[in-house]
């Protein structure tokens, strides 16, 4: 039987989750990486995007927005802004958010508001993370 890995992620709010698993994707700044168990020790930052991890034959997907992971000692730590499971997230509110996000980016880019542009990004790419987890992609 191969070695597990200890993955934690905690939010503002509390502990999300906490499991042995064997192996994780997330999406950190300088793009996508994967741990398995034994990994180098190593930080990184989180950005929007969609976290996944997989035991035994099940995969399971949570979205994600901004923060920290540490790997050491077979340990997975995840200090993020928000984490949401599938079943959690409410499309239509979701869909709603993307739209409204596309509308702002689109007076942005005409108005050249780089304050309201960027807030704009954000909430467009914690939308699509949203929509991409809850169809369980």
């Amino acid at each position: 039987m191969a070695e597990k890995l200890k993955l934690e992620i905690v939010t503002p709010k509390g502990a999300v989750l906490s499991d042995e698993v064997d192996i994780v994707t997330a999406p950190g700044f300088g793009g996508e990486f994967g741990v398995l168990a034994n990994h180098a020790p190593m930080l990184s930052t989180i950005k929007i995007g969609t976290l996944s991890y997989r035991k035994g034959d099940r995969q399971e997907l949570l979205m994600v927005s901004g923060g920290f992971c540490e790997v050491s000692n077979n340990k997975l730590t995840f200090l993020v802004e928000s984490a949401e499971r599938g079943g959690d997230i409410d499309v239509d509110r979701a869909l709603k958010a993307k739209e409204r996000a596309e509308k702002r980016l689109a007076q942005a880019q005409s108005q050249a508001e780089n304050i309201n542009r960027t807030r704009a990004e954000a909430a467009l790419q914690r939308a699509l993370a949203r929509l991409k987890v809850a169809k369980g992609q």
